[in-house]
């Protein structure tokens, strides 16, 4: 594979190709294409979405994606959409940061399901894994039929080597790569920890701004996607594929990154978190979390996503006699949260980069003791700077199951409740 290069903007029309004239003119499948590559279409969409949702990318590469021989079935111990095996139950829930692996594991071999919901076969909800690796994928590559992925690392880079060319995604920076687009991982820093969200339902896309208008938020031109580059190389490989929630593995006798040209919309990108601009009050009160969306995957109900993610990056907090951290809520959405960097300013210990919380439908949460007394006591006249942090969120309308081996893990923390016991009672009818 090449180096690594992008070109700007999420959901364009790109064209790029590694070599001069390899990129048709005036046709997707001629009878004879430049330098007798093979031309085929990758489609995330239906062929009749309308327009503005419709995502399909003409590939031009030196062998046709069917050559590869008959799959198996693979076995992954840790590493499934088994949602179901156990009662969820209506806690609240949260873990401490999974460990490094003790033995050599790629980033298939470290992958660790947490929770998800819904089913690739209903094509709607979502896998929630985390991952830990320490070597690269060596002779070995990687599609998911089930959804689009969604790479989050918190420690170490990624180096994600896809059929349409290279990301290098570092901690505050997320890749997304579509649904069925083949891939492997390396590591330029030897390992890397992180999570991985499986979007099962429609394609993620920037949220509609509504009354913010034209600008903030997630800017289009802030996502960078790969240009064109190939391998042209043979050998003995293994070609994993996840389908309708199974793993399975098949022989193929090149590699698979050999896309030479490619022009469409269905393709890989990543978006550096500290990007987005941020908006909130400066008058009163702490604002809907919606206003943190990144990307959105639509349901069949408006205003209501298959899944979000959404950040709590860098801001200032202005508005005054205002409660500022999140308020105490229950909410018909569920939330998955991650913490990448720094603190999350409503939670004054206990959730550490790498970890992860489950808040489920209806389930009471809001800030833990500490931080509901130093909120009460600050000086809100003053601006505030929350500095060092990065979290995000996976939020969904279905309920999250968390996965039998996340709920007797040693990182689930059984005392996460106590951090709410000791909120004092403030009630007296005598003073206003």
């Amino acid at each position: 594979m090449g180096s690594t290069e992008y070109m700007s903007g999420f959901g364009n029309e790109f064209a790029t190709e590694a070599l001069d004239g390899a990129l048709p003119v005036g046709q997707n499948s001629p009878q004879k294409t430049p330098y007798g590559l093979y031309a085929e279409q990758f489609s995330g969409t239906a062929f009749t979405a309308p327009n503005a949702l419709n995502r399909r990318t003409w590939v031009y590469r030196i062998r046709p994606a069917a050559m590869h021989g008959p799959f198996t079935a693979f076995k992954h111990a840790r590493f499934h959409n088994r949602f179901t095996e156990v009662p969820t139950p209506p806690e609240r829930l949260r873990w401490d940061p999974f460990p490094a692996p003790a033995e050599p594991a790629d980033f298939l071999d470290g992958l660790y399901s947490v929770a998800g919901n819904g089913s690739a076969a209903h094509q709607e909800g979502c896998g929630l894994h985390v991952y830990a690796a320490n070597r690269d994928m060596a002779g070995r590559f990687f599609y998911n039929a089930d959804g689009e992925v969604v790479l989050v690392p918190w420690s170490g880079r990624l180096r994600v080597e896809t059929e349409l060319g290279i990301l290098e995604v570092a901690p505050c920076e997320i890749a997304v790569v579509p649904r069925g687009l083949r891939f492997r991982i390396a590591l330029p820093d030897g390992e890397a920890r992180g999570y991985m969200g499986e979007n099962f339902g429609a394609a993620l896309q920037l949220p509609e701004r509504g009354p913010i208008g034209a600008n903030s938020l997630a800017n289009p031109r802030d996502f960078l996607t790969p240009v064109a580059s190939y391998e042209d190389e043979e050998g003995e490989f293994e070609l994993v594929a996840k389908f309708q929630g199974n793993l399975w593995h098949a022989p193929i006798h090149h590699s698979p990154l050999d896309v030479v040209a490619w022009h469409g919309n269905n393709a890989p990108c990543k978006y550096d978190l500290m990007r987005f601009n941020t908006i909130g009050s400066i008058s009163y009160d702490h604002p809907d979390p919606s206003i943190f969306t990144v990307l959105t995957s639509q349901s069949d109900t408006p205003g209501t996503a298959n899944i979000d993610f959404v950040i709590f990056p860098p801001r200032w907090l202005v508005a005054r006699d205002t409660f500022r951290p999140p308020w105490f809520h229950r909410n018909i959405m569920s939330e998955f949260m991650g913490l990448i960097h720094g603190e999350y300013d409503a939670k004054a210990g206990g959730f550490e980069p790498g970890g992860a919380s489950i808040h489920n439908c209806m389930s009471a949460h809001g800030p833990d003791a500490e931080s509901h007394e130093k909120a009460v006591a600050t000086d809100t006249a003053a601006p505030q700077h929350v500095a060092d942090t990065m979290a995000f969120m996976f939020e969904t309308r279905r309920v999250i199951h968390p996965t039998r081996q996340a709920l007797e893990s040693p990182q689930l923390q059984q005392d996460y409740h106590e951090c709410w016991q000791g909120l004092e009672k403030r009630f007296d009818p005598a003073r206003r």
